[in-house]
């Protein structure tokens, strides 16, 4: 059933209130320095690529490092890790505004500068989306996701235009500046916040293999790899209209920086409007339903912004592109929020987060390279074209509805008695189960298997297989490896109240008197040490 709690119900948390405010501030400041850095490049480059590039270069970071900031998030204090993010970006912004004010800086230092942001926001991102489950809780998520965007989109509706306002009265360096002081508010909020996570005796995943335990986790749940082709093919297609914008304004509007603010404002005006309606929307529509709709109002908006050569009809075509945006990435993120427990979160999160600003940092190449070829009219018509090619996907590639399953941890798990005496670090471990099953249910037994295999592999099993015995077809064994006593428990660790119900599907169908027996073991060569070496013969050639 849709969420129908109160869509201002995360507010009652002063944590998240306090950091929600905290977030407006600090937004509001990179907003105002978006705008900076890209009326700055117009100023300093007349490279059409390179405008489209300072969009590229804030998002690219976050496609080439958010997996790593989401093994991070999952394996960190959380909390920690944001305020490292916001004394980097903070210190960048600042070293930004020295060189702009002191007249140092280059088209591509302005570049690098924007991608050490982007980098910083890399960082901060997957830590602070998955902080909000943590803070308000699984009911409340949607409505917090929201919030989230309607906090960022409440900003984008002044901001750029404050912004311009900035850049034309006092420069761009004063805006980079006014950006540098905004991570204050935030830096305070999380220096006063003190999180309670949850305690573990597992000893902390290496950066290696955290990383692969989150791609393997996606990788076997198709409906979250669902989602991220999606938000990439949108990122990809929809990005054009935001890496065009100073090309629009200056081209064909021939307005300066108060326009260019003014049309940013109009696209954050469009967002709050998608943001408070979200809620409604979500009861009145599928998934699918509201990202086809997204596409469909994208690619209007991009036409229109692709033909016009007024302020006054550019303008309601961003309102709508807003709405669009904020609908469907929010919509993105909660899907993969409600269909990963918390363990893996972070992670997935920031595969969802490369999917789309991958896109992000790709299309503002692309259409770039279009732009400067065909000129910025052109390329947000081609955009548009792909963006309806997004609409007809969903029918092949159906967006999942918000999850309903239970993701808490199942703690059914008791680490056994061993006689043998292992260190954590032991292994290979061989784990084999036996089943008893009637032939008439042999049907039902093999089909649970499939998404037993699926569980198994996802949550970390190596090798995984299922063995029947040939003098006795009522056995079935299923078996699989760990590299390590710790691996094996971290395993059964990762199962969920949702898993639980494949397990009792299992037992069910298990006919034996006693419950299916399991075989741990541990993996040994029977090879003696001296002779584990293969020796070529001697010849003597003499």
């Amino acid at each position: 059933m849709p969420d129908r709690r109160s869509p201002l119900a995360p507010f009652k948390n002063k944590v998240f209130l306090t950091i929600w405010l905290a977030s407006i501030t600090s937004n509001f400041g990179g907003l105002i320095q978006d705008v900076g850095a890209a009326w700055m490049m117009t100023s300093i480059s007349k490279s059409e690529s390179m405008v489209a590039l300072v969009q590229a270069s804030n998002t690219a970071p976050i496609m080439l490092f958010s997996l790593i900031a989401g093994a991070i998030a999952d394996g960190f204090d959380r909390r920690k890790v944001m305020l490292t993010a916001q004394i980097f970006l903070l210190t960048v912004s600042a070293l930004l505004s020295i060189f702009t004010w002191f007249g140092l800086l280059t088209p591509w230092s302005l570049l690098a500068f924007t991608f050490l942001i982007g980098c910083g926001t890399a960082l901060n991102s997957p830590s602070w989306q998955a902080s909000v489950g943590d803070i308000v809780g699984r009911e409340d998520l949607p409505s917090a996701v929201s919030l989230n965007s309607m906090g960022f989109n409440m900003t984008r509706s002044v901001g750029p235009a404050i912004g311009g306002l900035i850049v034309a009265l006092a420069g761009a360096a004063t805006a980079f500046a006014v950006n540098a002081v905004s991570y204050l508010s935030m830096i305070y909020a999380l220096a006063r916040w003190k999180p309670v996570y949850p305690k573990t005796t597992l000893p902390r995943e290496s950066l290696g293999h955290a990383i692969a335990a989150g791609l393997r986790y996606v990788s076997m749940s198709p409906n979250l790899m669902k989602v991220l082709f999606r938000g990439f093919l949108f990122g990809f297609s929809a990005t054009a209209i935001l890496s065009l914008l100073p090309l629009v304004t200056k081209d064909s509007i021939g307005g300066g920086p108060l326009t260019y603010g003014g049309l940013l404002g109009a696209f954050g005006l469009g967002a709050i409007a998608g943001a408070m309606s979200n809620a409604r929307i979500r009861e009145a529509l599928s998934s699918e339903q509201i990202v086809r709709c997204s596409f469909a109002g994208f690619a209007v908006a991009a036409a229109i912004t692709g033909v016009s050569h007024t302020f006054w009809l550019t303008a309601p075509a961003l309102i709508v592109a807003g709405a669009c945006w904020v609908l469907s990435l929010s919509l993105f993120n909660t899907v993969v929020q409600l269909s990963t427990p918390r363990w893996v979160v972070g992670r997935a999160l920031s595969l969802y987060q490369t999917a789309t600003f991958g896109g992000m940092a790709g299309g503002s190449w692309v259409w770039g390279m279009f732009a400067e070829n065909l000129g910025s009219g052109h390329a947000l018509l081609i955009s548009a074209v792909v963006m309806l090619a997004g609409v007809g996907i969903g029918f092949l590639l159906p967006m999942p509805a918000f999850a309903t399953l239970d993701l808490n941890p199942l703690n059914r798990f008791n680490e056994p008695p061993l006689r043998l005496d292992i260190r954590p670090r032991s292994g290979p471990i061989v784990i084999q189960i036996d089943f008893e099953i009637d032939d008439k249910d042999v049907t039902e037994f093999l089909k649970v298997m499939v998404e037993r295999r699926r569980i198994r592999i996802r949550d970390g099993a190596q090798n995984w297989a299922l063995m029947r015995d040939l003098e006795n077809p009522d056995i079935w064994t299923e078996t699989y490896h760990t590299p390590t006593w710790v691996d094996y428990v971290r395993h059964n660790h990762r199962r969920t109240n949702a898993d639980a119900l494949i397990t009792d599907r299992l037992r069910e169908l298990h006919k034996g008197s006693k419950p299916p027996f399991v075989h741990r073991m541990i993996e040994r060569q029977a090879i003696p040490p001296a002779d584990d070496v293969f020796h070529k013969p001697h010849i003597d050639h003499h």
